[in-house]
């Protein structure tokens, strides 16, 4: 048995929420549901713009790959992060909530002078959110940080789409997929956002390589790399560059593709806030329902239960009690 079932790769950042209308995204010129990069002085502005509207304090972690790592470890799953933060306070929480949750991480040495990565994410009230990214330090994260031993040790690797921006991520993306298929060690990604589709399609196709063992994708995301207004299609295209699939579908639910047969995940009904963190609660889910052995159409079930609590709240994650009531309350133990 491997020591951990994931090992992650992907920007440590901090988010700041903020309840908005759409004629302020209009106003700000902001896109909508989409991650923009952004630098610090962007965000003060947008910050400025928006005083009062603020739903969640500023410091509480982020990050696509380690929102989906601190999910698979509080269902009880070990997992490993690899990301980078500054030797600053948001880095000291940053670092505070992987080990709070169980996660292991590459951050044991001295941290460089610099700033943590934040993320300003605006809520409208269909629960969309729309994400303006300063990468910081992040944008830094290289081979440096990667832990051979603890990939070879993983039963997947889990690549963050979000590391195609960055050169040195994504270089540090595409070595720790040589580890891995070297080790034989399963190899998944997050295509991440449709703008990473779009506009960073060959880096991506250079992180996939020949093909990955897991994909994880938004219909959006799907269709753009499909290039393509047919789902059928998109799924077709799919199959070519991984092994097994999840294709999300926010209130539609999920499909999910085993290698073998496809299947149809029926969505949770709940009332949603907040879709931020949706995709990376359903990644974390997933990967803990498959490594304890359940099939792809129970682990979608499971994921998509988790996924519809998480939208249900403000934030990317649950309180720490709510994941062992719902891996109880869904598998029985």
């Amino acid at each position: 048995m491997k020591k951990y079932v994931a090992y992650g790769i992907g920007a440590a950042l901090v988010d700041t929420e903020i309840k908005v209308e759409d004629r302020e995204l209009a106003q700000m010129q902001v896109e909508k549901g989409m991650m923009t990069l952004v630098d610090a002085a962007r965000q003060t502005d947008l910050l400025n713009h928006l005083q009062g509207h603020l739903v969640k304090a500023n410091h509480a972690s982020g990050g696509s790959a380690g929102n989906s790592m601190i999910a698979t470890a509080q269902f009880g799953g070990r997992t490993f992060m690899s990301c980078k933060v500054a030797n600053d306070a948001d880095g000291d929480i940053y670092l505070a909530d992987l080990e709070s949750a169980g996660v292991d991480h590459c951050l044991n040495g001295d941290r460089e002078d610099g700033t943590t990565g934040k993320c300003l994410v605006l809520i409208s009230s269909d629960a969309e959110r729309s994400m303006n990214t300063n990468l910081a330090i992040s944008e830094t994260l290289s081979v440096d940080q990667l832990v051979p031993e603890a990939i070879c040790e993983s039963e997947y690797l889990y690549l963050e789409g979000y590391l195609v921006t960055s050169p040195t991520g994504r270089a540090a993306a595409v070595k720790a997929r040589e580890i891995a298929e070297q080790a034989g060690v399963k190899t998944s990604i997050s295509l991440s956002d449709p703008g990473m589709v779009e506009f960073f399609r060959d880096g991506l196709a250079e992180m996939i390589g020949e093909r990955v063992n897991l994909l994880f994708c938004n219909e959006s995301e799907a269709l753009g790399w499909g290039q393509t207004d047919s789902l059928e299609v998109a799924i077709e295209q799919m199959k070519q560059i991984a092994d097994s699939f999840v294709i999300t579908r926010g209130a539609e639910g999920a499909i999910t593709f085993d290698g073998t047969e496809l299947a149809e995940i029926p969505p949770h009904k709940v009332h949603a806030v907040d879709s931020n963190g949706a995709g990376d609660m359903f990644a974390g889910a997933f990967l803990y329902a498959i490594t304890r052995g359940e099939d792809f159409p129970t682990a979608g079930r499971f994921a998509s239960l988790a996924a519809g609590r998480v939208v249900s709240k403000y934030g990317p994650r649950l309180p720490a009690a709510d994941y062992p009531d719902l891996r109880a309350d869904f598998f029985g133990d």
